[in-house]
């Protein structure tokens, strides 16, 4: 009889859901579900435009607001792990220099180049993989251009034609 009751408690633990606002990742909205778990870690899964997030029970009582605005950015931090480095890569090839070395950190901008080092923000993911690859292009043409000059948006033209259409995406939100 015991054992009825301890089954009844964990399936209403594991079916109590809270849906959050969506959360952008490369330009697509997801949709956010909190599920209670007898777990100790939070865990992350992502399927069908689904983020599930999975918390320890003990956070049910607690405001849960802090606690899942960190798994999210841990979740971008990983993203921008894996995106970063390809856009990175593709644009090293398709101009032929690098930078001495870049790093994903939060900033209040999405990309920084300073001393030769491009610093981009790990919250570019929320943008699409074009507009991620305009960010990471825009920096790698300020280690030629350090301004805004001529020169700096003819590169930018030259290597992405349609750039001000990133531009307009990124000042639109």
């Amino acid at each position: 009889m015991n054992i009825v009751k301890r089954k009844t408690k964990v399936k209403t633990i594991i079916n109590t859901t809270i849906e959050r606002h969506p959360v952008p990742i490369l330009g697509i909205d997801y949709k956010v579900k909190i599920i209670y778990k007898n777990i100790k870690i939070t865990e992350i899964d992502v399927e069908n435009k689904t983020i599930k997030i999975s918390l320890p029970n003990r956070y049910k009582k607690m405001n849960n607001k802090e606690i899942l605005d960190l798994a999210i950015d841990k979740m971008y931090e990983q993203v921008a792990k894996v995106e970063i480095e390809r856009a990175m890569e593709k644009t090293r090839i398709m101009l032929g220099f690098a930078p001495e070395e870049y790093e994903i950190t939060k900033m209040k901008s999405l990309g920084m180049c300073k001393d030769n080092k491009i610093t981009i923000n790990p919250n570019v993911v929320k943008y699409s993989r074009k507009v991620i690859d305009y960010v990471v292009l825009h920096q790698y043409c300020h280690l030629k251009y350090k301004n805004h000059t001529k020169a700096f948006f003819e590169m930018l033209q030259r290597y992405l034609p349609d750039y001000k259409t990133c531009e307009e995406i990124l000042l639109n939100l």
